[in-house]
């Protein structure tokens, strides 16, 4: 018993002592004075005693384990993998989703993704994919991530079968996927399904057929079988792309147990994924929030999250840079106004990244739509933009003029010093003389007898400069005024797929390495860009096809060549305006990589908790 009391006091002082180590800021030793009763030659006595305890050292604060980014101004367009079209949408679905193959974003090595191993047939058109076993589908449930179980109260694990579902629910032509063309490319039956004519008087036996015709077929839960229409090197890309991800058909459609959402599958709470992270809060407009998945078991391509959560602002360059000057954000672009000042700024200096990217950035004409209709008129408009001038000064990022469209250094494509006159350049005598053929060719006598010419935008203050730099080029060389507008990122996709003005920006980011993924997938007939340029030439095409198969490296370049001559000189469909250029502060607590395409392995990126 005496014992006992001896340790209800000790326990008291180390109390007191831990208290006191809370309030104070350093570590100070508490002395305390104790009774006690302790026996002595056969008798029990109390008497006095000084104890001392040193407490714990206050730990360290820390950060929170989230990490915080900006895609840009306006709304996420869709994280629907069988729908999305841009870097943003995609960037999203790649944390949530995983494609039987992966792109490395640094080295753009090919690697194992959903399917760890495969094999292909002798006449390389056909192959067989092993899917990993063992990976559940996954949703946010309001408090926590959770497995989804079927009917029987199972969990869901990702199949084949959700593979086969993803890639022809992307070529159904219900689902109007502005992405499937590229599967159409690449996959047997891929095409008759998904431009079929008159789709809508089908029967249902009708539309079955030109599903099952879509060579895709899950041998078994785990065994996928594709065949493709050639066996072009780039395949095993083109299969790996979100478009072909794995998807929830119960969630989607519905089955016994499940009501199917349809569209609004994607929003939170009816989302469901199996990827690194798993949608948590999507405030459309505002921001979007993932959280990591801890069922996601981490593979070598993909491994476990070290960040348990990712938070997207949708900000403009300007405001977005504030925050990250206040704080708020961890990596952002940097302002083109703001360039010089973090240059030299000792801080900021240090934080800045500026690294080549693999995206493009470029005009396209409407070609159907006067007065752009004409060739000479898109000629002179090529000719009289000064890249080099754009990129000094209105960029201020490093950016590296584009002379053709297709990247010097990526797989098959032409090199300056042996293609110099593969591309437009800028020469403003050219674009004079291309502006008198025009003229002449119209009747007209002056340049103010020329329709109005709109160029537009999506919202954002760089393209703004840009195209208001670019028109007064114009202006200055040829005397053209040009209406410049712009419109919120969402419309302004939709508006180049309906209707597209006559002069338009886009962007693009490698899917794959390859000048295939830059021409052919983008402008030939099917392509990326059909309807919003309008141009559709069947030599181009051709000439393309021909490349994807040719097994001489230096004559597939000097085709990538001759298509890109008709595409930026010939025909002018087009503008290449230059190689776009990362120019990003990120803090130095982000432990992150760079990624040589459009969008980040965010499942790689770590913070260091402790502050400084």
């Amino acid at each position: 018993m005496l014992g006992k009391k001896w340790s209800i006091l000790l326990a008291a002082v180390v109390v007191l002592s831990t208290l006191a180590a809370c309030a104070a800021p350093t570590p100070q030793v508490v002395t305390v004075e104790v009774t006690k009763i302790v026996e002595v030659a056969g008798e029990t006595k109390t008497e006095t005693v000084i104890v001392t305890a040193t407490p714990e050292p206050t730990p360290k604060p820390k950060r929170p384990n989230v990490l915080r980014l900006n895609f840009g101004p306006g709304d996420v367009p869709t994280i629907d993998p069988a729908l999305s079209t841009d870097t943003s949408s995609v960037q999203v679905v790649d944390e949530l989703t995983v494609g039987l193959t992966r792109l490395h974003e640094e080295t753009l090595e090919l690697q194992p993704g959903m399917a760890e191993s495969w094999t292909a047939s002798e006449d390389g058109l056909t192959y067989v994919f092993k899917i990993r076993q063992g990976i559940p589908w996954v949703r946010w449930n309001g408090t926590e991530v959770e497995q989804v179980l079927d009917c029987e109260g199972n969990p869901r694990y990702v199949t084949a079968h959700d593979f086969e579902y993803g890639i022809k629910r992307t070529g159904n032509p219900d689902t109007a996927s502005d992405y499937a063309y590229v599967l159409g490319f690449a996959i047997k039956g891929f095409n008759e399904l998904n431009t079929a004519e008159n789709w809508a008087e089908m029967s249902d036996e009708e539309k079955q057929a030109l599903i099952d015709g879509v060579a895709v077929k899950a041998l078994d839960d785990y065994t996928l079988e594709v065949t493709f229409t050639t066996p072009a090197v780039y395949n095993l890309n083109i299969i790996g792309l979100w478009v072909a991800h794995a998807q929830p058909k119960w969630i989607i459609e519905g089955d016994d147990c499940t009501e199917g959402r349809g569209d609004r599958w994607t929003e939170p709470g009816f989302n469901q994924s199996y990827g690194p992270y798993v949608l948590k809060e999507w405030i459309h407009d505002s921001s979007l929030t993932l959280i990591k998945n801890p069922f996601w078991p981490g593979i070598e391509s993909v491994p476990v999250p070290q960040i348990d959560e990712i938070v997207f602002t949708m900000l403009d360059a300007s405001p977005a840079f504030a925050e990250y000057e206040a704080g708020n954000l961890d990596s952002t672009g940097v302002p083109l106004a703001d360039m010089d000042r973090v240059k030299a700024d000792p801080v900021l200096s240090k934080e800045l990244v500026i690294a080549p990217l693999g995206c493009t950035y470029y005009y396209g004409f409407n070609t159907s739509k006067p007065p752009v209709d004409n060739v000479h008129l898109r000629r002179a408009l090529s000719h009289a933009v000064d890249r080099q001038g754009l990129v000094e000064n209105v960029t201020k990022g490093g950016q590296e003029p584009a002379q053709w469209f297709c990247r010097p250094g990526i797989a098959a494509c032409p090199t300056m010093e042996s293609h110099p006159d593969a591309g437009i350049k800028s020469d403003p005598e050219a674009a004079k003389a291309e502006l008198k053929a025009y003229m002449d060719e119209m009747g007209y006598t002056s340049v103010d007898q020329i329709p109005e010419i709109i160029l537009m935008h999506n919202t954002a203050e760089g393209h703004k400069r840009i195209a208001e730099a670019i028109a007064e080029m114009w202006k200055e060389t040829l005397g053209i005024q040009v209406t410049v507008t712009n419109q919120e990122w969402k419309v302004y996709l939709k508006t180049l797929q309906e209707d597209s003005p006559h002069i338009w920006r886009l962007g693009w980011c490698l899917d794959y390495p390859d000048a295939n993924n830059f021409t052919r997938e983008v402008f030939a007939i099917g392509g990326h860009e059909e309807n919003a340029t309008q141009w559709r030439n069947e030599e181009f095409t051709k000439l393309l096809e021909e490349a994807a198969l040719e097994p001489d490296p230096v004559k597939r370049q000097d085709m990538y060549a001759q298509a890109e001559t008709i595409l930026c000189y010939e025909d002018a469909a087009i503008i290449p305006i230059y190689w776009y250029t990362r120019v990003t502060v990120t803090k130095p607590y982000v432990n992150r990589t760079y990624s040589q395409h459009g969008h980040e392995a965010l499942e790689k990126w770590s913070l260091d908790l402790e502050l400084e």
